[in-house]
């Protein structure tokens, strides 16, 4: 393309997470931000953080970060106060979290606005705070309640007000439709990975197989089915990477069948560390009842790991049976033991599926997620350029 059909555009990132945080944003936005640069635009983050020094700050953009642990309500207008200051120059905003604060900020830049949506904080927040015991897809479709209907109504007004809204794979693509938003206004773009080697970081467990698991420890992920999986195969050990709620519960079924010499939590790592945990280990299971698009299988394929997967949500856009992994039902145990069984028991079948996922990770570049986005924030600022040069005309010529 010309220099004139790609405009260099000031662009601010909003998130809510942002390094030293770990997480799908804190990866994705310092990526794509310094590919921005590179191609010539002009890029600034605002950023939750629970430090405001910027340690080891060595980007090529700033990065203006507000204290997370500040009271609230502060926060949030502070938030606000922040994004008008530093998005009164911008062309454009690019919105990966902090989604009301975004939204009530632009009514006074009245900028342009891409979002990026990898799940559902409604959702998240209903189930975190127990108003809501539905699944994911239940969720969209079932009434919880007075508070539920009220974060419902703000997520639905916070993504209507964007001019694109970027999602990570068509299943999300789907559900975002259903909160009104017109088709025409999403775009699903892959996230993606670069697929380098990762020296085997040292695993204290003596068992000759491992398998490994990668995610915070919530109930949808279902590691305690994992757990329960290895109890009858001595040859077997289970790496648990991440935290979260449910590790005091896994910790304690861990003890009640007496595999604590098998099982081993991790614990939150940085993603180096994770994907040196991952190299180490001969089967990567994800056993979640929901997935938006589960970057993690991208990870463990980018390794060399096999994979086994739940069927759900975006997971099989990315998972293909037989092909370059293994699906099962969400809801079975029987069907994780013995597609379990069947693989550690198989280095051949393995051997195959990683071979066939290393031809997937084509599909994923991480040039071509940069290069897509790039023109979707390109194509939304430029409606709105021919737009207000229309406005202009219509204006001039009633004069």
């Amino acid at each position: 393309m010309s220099e004139q059909a790609n405009p260099a555009l000031h662009m601010l990132f909003v998130t809510g997470i942002f390094p030293p945080d770990i997480g799908g944003p804190a990866t994705y936005v310092p990526t794509m931000a310094a590919a921005l640069v590179d191609r010539g635009h002009r890029v600034a983050v605002v950023a939750l953080s629970e430090s405001v020094r910027s340690r080891g700050n060595n980007y090529s953009f700033p990065v203006v970060r507000i204290r997370r642990n500040l009271f609230k309500p502060f926060r949030f207008l502070l938030t606000i106060a922040t994004l008008i200051r530093e998005g009164w120059s911008a062309d454009l905003l690019f919105v990966n979290g902090l989604y009301p604060e975004a939204v009530l900020a632009n009514l006074f830049l009245r900028k342009r606005q891409v979002q990026k949506w990898v799940g559902d904080w409604a959702w998240e927040r209903a189930t975190n705070k127990q108003w809501t015991r539905h699944s994911f897809a239940e969720f969209q479709r079932r009434r919880d309640g007075l508070k539920v209907a009220c974060l419902k109504a703000l997520r639905n007004f916070c993504v209507r007000r964007a001019d694109a809204v970027i999602v990570p794979s068509r299943y999300l693509g789907g559900t975002v439709a259903q909160w009104g938003v017109p088709q025409e206004k999403i775009l699903a773009i892959y996230n993606a990975v670069e697929s380098r080697p990762a020296l085997p970081m040292v695993i204290p467990l003596s068992t000759p197989l491992k398998l490994v698991t990668v995610g915070r420890l919530i109930a949808l992920k279902q590691v305690d089915r994992l757990i329960r999986a290895i109890r009858n195969r001595e040859n077997l050990g289970l790496v648990i990477v991440g935290d979260g709620p449910e590790r005091a519960r896994l910790e304690s079924i861990t003890r009640e069948h007496g595999l604590g010499g098998r099982v081993y939590f991790a614990g939150q790592k940085t993603k180096q560390e994770t994907l040196a945990l991952m190299a180490g280990c001969d089967l990567f299971v994800l056993n979640s009842t929901h997935e938006g698009f589960p970057h993690v299988v991208l990870e463990a394929m980018s390794v060399g790991l096999p994979v086994l997967a739940t069927a759900v949500g975006g997971t099989p856009e990315l998972v293909f049976d037989g092909e370059n992994g293994v699906l099962i039902s969400p809801t079975s145990e029987d069907d994780l033991s013995k597609a379990i069984e069947r693989l550690i028991n198989s280095s051949a079948e393995r051997a195959r599926l990683v071979n066939g996922a290393r031809r997937t990770l084509e599909r994923f570049r991480q040039s071509t997620m940069i290069e897509q986005t790039e023109a979707a924030l390109l194509r939304t600022w430029k409606k709105a350029a021919a737009v207000e040069r229309d406005a202009a005309g219509v204006r001039q010529h009633a004069n």
